[in-house]
């Protein structure tokens, strides 16, 4: 009991500082053998850095700064490189890989992996290094989801080349990066030369260069020279004597705070909390089992009080008997946590996705967390310490229970912590100071309500006399005997007040996610379509499939307008793109959005008003293309119940579903080829440049919900106007329920078309399963019994005279065992429901703090005229299904496991006399 908590905290010390590197080992891994690393920090303008290179700021704040209007950025890194020095270009990039399963999104990188400055930043495992063009090495991780090997060849998506495997290697920082490696100019390149010439987006790739410029490093002043040109510096020599804050001029500009520090207090708090309440929970299971073993050597304690021995050493055999078992709990706990972290260091290592810089052994942290076993055993051994003592030596050799009075300090200290936590928690709760006051005072209150639970016995005594024979003796004897049952009690109370707090909270949050849901289609109606626009090829393909998986009732196919390349994204800015864009009249336009400055430029009251006008209404639903190309089938699908709009788009005319973007019975679309002027232009709030085209439109009544749909341009209609389109995907109803099986069909069609795409089905809400309320009810259970059972065993052997008395005048053997069962299950009884009284009030207090957080962004947003939502609904919910469970099964549990246990028949035996 003692040596599990220090196994599992060794190790988790054990495996956090050795996944701690240290500052040299960072610098190998970010920069292998070289003693700086060169990248373009993408800002066209000088800037400041933190020495680590993590965080960096333009000149003067990013609120100053103006991004350039071309978005190629020439290769600043490159023209810093001193003339001379030892250099590797490292290129990374993006892109997808036709594996086994369909596609899987990896890092593409190019470097020469035959350098020496590589040293440090990969580990080669199997094969050998690329050596040639069409030859690469993939990560280990890469390698297991995509189902490839070693010797096998791979085949970029949008790429006619086929690459072999040659070798595997990690990187020790990201053991689950899929990335491949080839060397330079063999991958990134050729790849995006033929996904342009395919009318694909490209690959930008992203360059940097390791250097080795020998003597004393790269300096700081160094570094700072590179900032001035917009380049960013990685030096070994900054990471391993960093400069002092006052000499780094992003502190001085941003302030240092601002990109992080150390942990939070609050998180410090809390940490620290749970850690007292753990060591309060093992001292309160293992403080009965102390107590069992002072009973039982009752006999032999007498025997130092007939010989002379005074309370003092009573108290000392009783407290160093604990001493002893924390010593050993302590040894036994710190060895198997160092043996299980060292073996199980590959497995931890996987889990946590990075090498281990070495195993380190923190001698002083060890022993603290030794001394921790040691302490809590000390404690766990007081109480009984005590209670020994003062038995008399008397009572001790003849078996005799003497009777003590309660306690009668220990109640008001209790009753008085208790109501602090309370006012502390609710305080915490209602001015807006947090979670941690909240846990705080509920740890308060929770300690309170442990002091409480000797007198809380006592009244639960009082229903006695209602119930039986058996468990009338099992209560009474609890209450007889509070010295025992108390701290088995206090041990249930907060195992089963953690749970009922997480189960609260999360039932909580449970009903208002339900409450908050909005439906994103009908019910029993899906989409189907392309996540990326250079998929559209594949459309065909899909429909075909989605027609063969699923139930189909209707489909609806739709399209998607097209400017320039088909495969372009839908606002990209590459050269051969565009998009289309509907022109909204200027004075239906919300003026929120349309200000110079936004919300901004109007006051509170002036942006509240607005809110409620209904140019400023927006669509619960989204959708990627609210502009579609289809027939009026569509119509149905959506149960769009509009015969004016159906009749429309029969007769070649389009549908609009928001009133704002039509004017006189017809909407204007701006076709945009120039991208970064339409950027220019939005920046401005002004209307992008382009060639308008106007459509004449039916206006669907404004009760009719569009599902996030705006405008439904005919096929005839759009072909008339001269614009191209390219496949987006399908709308469907479904004729029955589908089962996992047919989604599973449809991903894998989607998976071997190499598409990637997404297919919604609209099923109503769907709860979250979340295993945490299940594994902590299942803990609750275990201690519960737990602590029941070490209870009941204590009070077998304080009773064991009366069941020999019982045997003697020919009560039945299952006496016994039913006698111990209902002793069992008194205790957790009690213990259940005074912890599931106490775990109310957390759960209670963080879900106030919530639900004025939430209140408080709501009211700033409605203020901005961000929002125009309905205030927010953070409700507290009971999870009485929970409560039911741990009230009724696991105090059934409970006593039917201890009366299973029990043997039902004991030795006969001359009672003691007296």
């Amino acid at each position: 009991m003692l040596a599990l908590p220090i196994i599992g905290v060794s190790a988790a010390d054990l495996t956090y500082r050795s996944g701690q590197l240290s500052t040299a080992q960072q610098a190998d891994r970010q920069l292998g053998a070289a003693d700086v690393r060169l990248r373009a920090s993408g800002l066209d303008t000088a800037l400041y850095q933190s020495p680590g290179g993590d965080d960096y700021a333009p000149v003067g704040g990013f609120d100053a700064y103006t991004p350039p209007a071309n978005e190629k950025e020439p290769d600043r890194a490159a023209a810093l490189l001193p003339p001379g020095a030892q250099s590797l270009k490292d290129s990374r990039g993006y892109g997808k890989i036709r594996t086994r399963h369909g596609l899987l999104g990896t890092d593409l990188r190019e470097v020469d992996a035959h350098s020496p400055l590589v040293k440090g930043l990969l580990t080669p495992n199997r094969g050998r290094l690329p050596e040639r063009p069409g030859e690469v090495i993939a990560t280990d991780h890469f390698l297991e989801s995509s189902g490839l090997f070693v010797g096998s060849s791979l085949t970029p998506r949008g790429s006619q080349t086929r690459y072999t495997i040659v070798g595997t290697y990690e990187n020790p920082s990201d053991l689950r990066r899929a990335e491949v490696l080839a060397p330079p100019g063999t991958l990134i390149a050729p790849l995006d030369k033929e996904l342009t010439a395919a009318g694909s987006p490209g690959i930008r790739s992203q360059d940097s260069y390791l250097v080795k410029v020998g003597g004393d490093g790269f300096t700081w002043n160094m570094v700072k020279a590179a900032n001035a040109k917009g380049v960013l510096a990685v030096s070994r020599t900054v990471l391993l004597a960093p400069p002092a804050d006052s000499e780094v001029p992003l502190y001085q500009q941003e302030g240092k705070n601002r990109f992080g520090g150390g942990a939070p207090k609050s998180e410090l708090a809390v940490l620290a909390t749970v850690v007292g309440l753990a060591m309060l929970e093992i001292c309160l299971l293992a403080g009965p089992a102390f107590a069992v073993g002072a009973r039982r050597s009752r006999r032999q304690l007498g025997l130092v009080g007939a010989n002379g021995g005074d309370r003092r050493h009573i108290r000392a055999i009783v407290l160093s008997g604990g001493i002893v078992l924390g010593a050993a709990a302590a040894v036994l706990g710190t060895g198997i946590g160092m043996a299980l972290t060292a073996g199980l260091r590959p497995v931890l290592e996987d889990y946590l996705g990075e090498r281990f810089g070495g195993f380190r052994v923190r001698p002083v942290e060890l022993a603290a967390i030794a001394l921790l076993a040691v302490v809590t055993g000390l404690l766990a051994a007081v109480v009984p310490a005590v209670t020994a003592s003062r038995e008399t030596v008397l009572a001790s050799l003849t078996g005799r229970r003497g009777v003590r009075r309660a306690n009668r300090v220990l109640p008001v200290i209790g009753l008085l912590a208790c109501a602090a936590g309370a006012v502390i928690a609710v305080y915490g709760a209602t001015s807006r100071m947090g979670a941690t006051v909240v846990a705080g005072g509920s740890a308060l209150a929770e300690l309170g309500v442990v002091a409480l639970t000797p007198t809380l016995v006592g009244l639960f005594g009082r229903l006695g006399r209602w119930l039986p024979l058996s468990p009338r003796l099992a209560l009474r004897d609890a209450v007889r005997n509070r010295g025992r049952t108390a701290p088995a009690v206090a041990a249930v109370l907060a195992a089963v007040a953690g749970t009922v707090a997480v189960a609260t909270y999360q039932n909580s949050q449970e009903v208002q996610n339900r409450q908050a849901y909005v439906a994103s289609l009908p019910d029993r109606t899906g989409l189907l379509e392309t996540s990326e626009n250079s998929a559209h090829k594949e459309v065909p393909a899909l429909r075909q499939a989605l027609a063969r998986e699923l139930p189909l009732d209707q489909r609806a196919d739709v399209d998607r307008l097209v400017v320039g390349k088909p495969g372009c994204d839908q606002y990209s800015s590459d050269e051969g793109c565009g998009r289309v864009e509907i022109i909204v009249p200027k004075e239906q336009r919300c003026p929120l959005f349309d200000a110079p400055n936004g919300p901004a430029s109007f006051t509170e009251e002036q942006a509240l008003s607005l809110r409620a006008d209904p140019r400023c209404k927006t669509s619960e639903q989204s959708v990627q293309y609210a502009t579609v190309v289809a027939d009026e089938k569509l119509l149905s699908v959506l149960a769009v119940d509009d015969p004016g709009s159906a009749a429309a788009l029969a007769s070649g005319r389009a549908v609009s579903f928001d009133a704002r973007e039509t004017k006189d019975g017809k909407v204007t679309l701006r076709i945009v080829t120039d991208g970064e002027a339409a950027d220019r232009a939005q920046q401005k709030h002004e209307d992008p440049p382009g060639q308008d085209k106007v459509f004449p439109v039916h206006q669907a009544p404004a009760t009719v919900n569009s599902w996030g749909v705006h405008l439904v341009l005919p096929p005839a209609a759009v072909k008339s106007a001269g614009l191209a389109t390219a496949p987006l995907g399908s709308y469907f109803t479904l004729d029955g329920a589908v089962a996992t099986e047919q989604k599973q069909r449809m991903e894998g069609e989607m998976d071997r078309l190499g598409v990637e795409a997404s297919l919604t089905i609209e099923e109503g809400y769907q709860g979250t399963a979340d295993l945490s309320t299940l594994v902590l009810t299942v803990f609750a259970g275990l201690v519960t019994i737990g602590a029941a059972g070490i209870a009941t065993g204590l009070a077998q052997a304080d009773s064991e005279a009366d069941l020999k008395t019982l045997a003697a005048v020919g009560a039945p053997p299952r006496v016994r065992r039913t006698l111990s069962g209902f002793q069992c299950g008194v205790i957790a009884l009690m213990g259940v429901v005074l912890g599931s009284a106490a775990g109310i009030l957390p759960a209670v207090g963080l879900r106030m703090v919530q639900r004025q957080e939430q209140e408080h962004l709501y009211r700033s947003l409605l203020g901005r005229g961000l929002t125009d939502e309905a205030a927010p609904y953070v409700p507290i919910a009971v999870p009485w299904e929970t409560l039911g469970g741990l009230l009724v099964v696991v105090p059934l549990g409970a006593a039917l496991l201890a009366a299973l246990v029990t043997r039902s028949n004991g030795a006969l035996a001359r009672r003691a006399a007296g």
